[in-house]
């Protein structure tokens, strides 16, 4: 399969997670040439999740080579300057491999920060400023509604240059165009149907042309839960489970996930690449380095 293939860190389960399948994760994945290393954003959440940040740094360490990204913080909810900061440290001590991945949320996520939902687009736009300037300036001075610095500095700066990726999530229309306009890419949601993403793709790339960008330049990724099993019964059953208690959303197997046989799930993959994505974020629900081998084969990667 050539485009580019991400693949989840087990990070977030209805079980708890152990850190050697997670280590053995992470590097076979770097050994096997897959292009990065993902975590979701949980906080306050009713199944086992690790703080994003915090495990990426950990999947840096005991790497060499695969970025490792977020997708997505919610951002709104986050200081921006905090934010900026982790990011560039993760990046400095992973020496470039850094991605943010940032999105709106839900609603519940202002009330349990206790952060107001007026105003979170704006909010939203103005920590995305204020982070890129703090990265690529040796001085900030800020001027939003919401956020203001005078003369604030930062250090250690990242290692990319202009910056770290800013890559954006979310399904409404208008989040598709906002990352067309200030995003560096696009990734749609695992719990979004992959009927939304095809309904997405050409919003974006539309958005995309308007603001003078290329759309084949574009990385647009789609997150996919999934199960493989030579029984395909058995791997539908693993990931309808996972879609009933981690997401409360049994339809969502069969709607948003790919389960089925290595035949079956390489032709869904496919499916998705002839939608519009150039990147895929594979994330097995469980069996973590078994799926991972799986996944290997029938990418062309093992």
């Amino acid at each position: 399969m050539k485009i580019a293939l991400g693949v989840s860190l087990p990070h977030r389960s209805p079980d708890p997670i152990d850190v050697e399948t997670m280590r053995r994760v992470a590097q076979r994945a770097d050994a096997l040439g897959f292009q990065d290393l993902w975590v979701t954003e949980n906080t306050i959440d009713h199944v086992f999740c690790f703080d994003a940040l915090t495990i990426l740094t950990y999947a840096a360490a005991v790497t060499t080579r695969i970025r490792v990204g977020v997708a997505v913080i919610v951002l709104p909810v986050h200081s921006p300057i905090e934010v900026a900061h982790r990011v560039a440290t993760l990046d400095y001590v992973s020496h470039g491999r850094a991605i943010l991945g940032v999105g709106l949320g839900r609603v519940q996520h202002y009330g349990e920060f206790q952060v107001p939902t007026e105003h979170r687009v704006r909010r939203f736009r103005e920590s995305v400023e204020l982070i890129k300037a703090l990265w690529t300036q040796p001085k900030v001075d800020y001027h939003g509604s919401i956020y203001r610095l005078e003369g604030g500095t930062m250090a250690p700066k990242p290692v990319q240059k202009p910056h770290p990726p800013i890559w954006m999530g979310g399904d409404h229309p208008d989040a598709v165009r906002r990352a067309a306009v200030v995003a560096d890419a696009w990734m749609g949601s695992g719990g979004s149907s992959t009927a939304t993403f095809a309904r997405s793709v050409p919003i974006l790339k539309e958005a995309l042309e308007k603001a003078g960008r290329d759309p084949a330049k574009f990385p647009i990724s789609k997150r996919v839960f999934l199960a493989i099993d030579e029984k395909p019964d058995v791997a539908r059953a693993e990931l309808h489970r996972w879609f009933s208690v981690v997401y409360r959303n049994p339809d969502g197997a069969d709607a948003s996930g790919v389960h089925g046989t290595p035949e079956q799930v390489r032709e869904r993959l496919e499916q998705l690449v002839s939608m519009g994505a150039n990147h895929l974020l594979l994330n097995p629900v469980g069996r973590h380095a078994e799926q991972l081998e799986a996944l290997a084969a029938i990418t062309g990667r093992s």
